[in-house]
């Protein structure tokens, strides 16, 4: 999606400020606001995809001045209402109103870190042999859509060389759309100066795992 939210190589925006100190959460809000997640989380009907485009849809004005875990939130309050899980009223009460008894209690708070260390593989079993091999030259597409991509724009129409296939996964764009469509996924080494004229004369590369469909020969 061409919105706000794709700041890779954009200016203008000031310096990236760094944590000194490293330590997981900044408050305790943050710590409880990542409990939230992993319990929410279960709901196999949101997908990664989805969660990530209704996050791209939040307001650029609060996008770039909100907290991070408060775009969490955000993202949470608005899937809930879109699912008929919540209504807005039951966010603002902080309760529910008891409305819904068919939902499945949430996940408690002493199963959330052993629900965190479950494993689970992603590759995806495909009938057809990838159309590229590691060594092709290709270029990324020049065009992106409204709905979800993991194509960043400073990518877009860019040559690259493909460094690694990686199997089959989930194509994220459909699955954003709740369509299940698996195709190959690759490495792709760009020349940083094929991304930003600045970097002319460096041999910096950037590389990116990017689908099947994103690319052309």
């Amino acid at each position: 999606m061409d919105g706000v939210h794709d700041l890779g190589g954009r200016e203008g925006f000031g310096p990236i400020e760094v944590d000194e100190f490293e330590r997981n959460f900044n408050t305790d809000w943050e710590a409880r606001m990542w409990g939230v997640n992993g319990a929410m989380a279960q709901d196999r009907s949101w997908t990664l995809d989805w969660w990530r485009h209704v996050r791209e849809l939040i307001a650029p004005n609060d996008y770039l001045t909100r907290p991070y875990f408060d775009q969490w939130m955000q993202i949470y309050a608005a899937l809930m209402v879109d699912s008929g899980i919540a209504t807005v009223k039951e966010l603002a009460r902080g309760r529910s109103d008891g409305s819904r008894p068919d939902l499945d209690p949430p996940l408690k708070a002493e199963d959330v870190l052993e629900a965190t260390r479950k494993t689970a593989r992603f590759d995806r079993p495909v009938d057809r042999a990838p159309a590229f091999e590691v060594g092709d030259r290709v270029v990324t597409r020049s065009h992106g859509h409204s709905g979800h991509t993991r194509l960043p724009r400073y990518a877009m129409g860019r040559p690259g060389v493909i460094q690694a296939s990686h199997g089959a996964h989930v194509f994220p764009d459909l699955k954003a759309r709740g369509k299940k469509h698996a195709e190959p996924l690759y490495s792709v080494a760009f020349q940083a100066a094929d991304l930003w004229p600045e970097a002319a004369g460096r041999r910096d590369r950037v590389f990116l795992d990017l689908w099947e469909s994103y690319l052309e020969r």
